[in-house]
């Protein structure tokens, strides 16, 4: 048997519970995974509280990214063998806080050696997202971007990928988290009310591109900053984002690929601040949900010095 973190009902963190399973095979273009580390992230709690919808089969298995060992490979998978050190997208339905998973092939890579299972978890979906939204509007050294929550695990990403194209980036972001946002080159600045004309300060004519990881009031205060509308993309907000003019956030499975290959040669640094075991998802889905997180969030299922 073994373990996974799953909801049993849509609502609270009281629906939350660790169970056992059997492990799940891969089934074609699939591989299966010891888990090792699991990345924890906002879109788990949204798909907890039923934000996302509410038609999928109780229970579901929490968590979408995960690094770990692959055990098994599905009908058709090349590219990959039993003991290669992966990171990857989690199979639908899967789950990522597990001891063992399923990931489709396609959006797998291999691990390098010179990351860490535990920074590894966090490429998947935040490394990606972070990538995105540096790369959806081409932009040139010099310009201007204004990252909307940049003291998360995507945003403090986002600001270091910024530096490495030598834009000129604005991060906002909560006072207790300006030490965190400046040490990716980034100017501070603060969140809350005044925010466009804080911005305007800084950037008098606008900037060239607003990436919004907030959602919601925020992404509103945001969007008069932007020289063009269009040019305002939002991970967090589709339909406000839609409704601005602006674009949503646009990812595919090779940049999960481009972005290791970055994180590898040490442009960027994932910034995993806090690790929880597999016994405490609960508290580390906690951690995310309060919207105080500083850097990523992981699980940590097999300690590094096992």
């Amino acid at each position: 048997m073994s373990k996974v973190y799953v909801f049993t009902d849509y609502g609270g963190a009281d629906n939350q519970q660790l169970i056992e399973r059997e492990p799940p095979q891969p089934g074609p273009g699939e591989i299966g995974v010891k888990v090792h580390a699991a990345g924890v992230n906002p879109v788990d709690w949204k798909l907890r509280q039923g934000l996302l919808g509410t038609s999928r089969p109780l229970p579901v298995a929490l968590g979408g990214e995960v690094a770990g060992v692959v055990t098994a490979l599905g009908e058709g998978v090349e590219g990959f063998a039993v003991g290669d050190e992966v990171l990857g997208l989690v199979a639908d339905g899967a789950g990522g806080y597990a001891e063992d998973t399923v990931l489709p092939a396609e959006s797998a890579v291999i691990k390098p050696k010179e990351i860490s299972f535990i920074d590894a978890a966090a490429i998947p979906i935040a490394g990606s997202t972070a990538y995105a939204g540096t790369h959806q509007v081409g932009l040139e050294a010099g310009q201007s971007v204004l990252f909307n929550g940049a003291g998360g695990g995507v945003g403090l990403m986002a600001a270091q990928i910024g530096r490495v194209h030598q834009f000129q980036v604005l991060g906002v972001g909560s006072e207790d988290k300006r030490a965190l946002i400046e040490s990716t080159g980034a100017t501070f600045v603060a969140s809350g009310e005044g925010l466009a004309e804080r911005v305007r300060e800084m950037a008098p004519d606008g900037v060239d591109l607003v990436f919004d990881l907030v959602g919601g009031k925020a992404l509103r205060q945001v969007v008069s900053v932007a020289k063009d509308p269009a040019h305002v993309i939002s991970a967090a907000d589709a339909q406000t984002v839609t409704e601005l003019g602006g674009q949503v956030l646009r990812r595919n499975p090779e940049m999960i690929a481009k972005i290791t290959g970055v994180i590898q040669y040490g442009l960027v640094d994932p910034t995993v601040l806090a690790t929880y075991p597999l016994e405490q998802a609960d508290q580390a889905l906690a951690h995310v949900e309060s919207g105080r997180t500083r850097g990523k969030v992981v699980l940590e299922i097999i300690p590094a010095d096992n």
